[in-house]
């Protein structure tokens, strides 16, 4: 279970910031990211499979930022 973002209004300010200060907490706090991951089904095999590729992927960004 994940603990839903709130903010309140503070006195004078736009709907325009309080969205956006919104938006903001969302993202700070992965919300979107685990909904996502929690939106479909994958069998263990599956899940290590995917896990495994970022794995390669964040060793081969690694070692282009280290060759520049």
């Amino acid at each position: 279970m994940f603990s839903l973002a709130e903010i309140r209004l503070q006195e004078g300010e736009s709907l325009e910031n309080a969205l956006r200060r919104f938006k903001r907490k969302v993202q700070q706090e992965d919300i979107i990211k685990e909904v996502k991951r929690h939106s479909f089904y994958l069998k263990p095999g599956e899940k290590k499979r995917v896990k495994a590729a970022l794995a390669r992927k964040r060793a081969r960004k690694k070692i282009r930022k280290e060759q520049d």
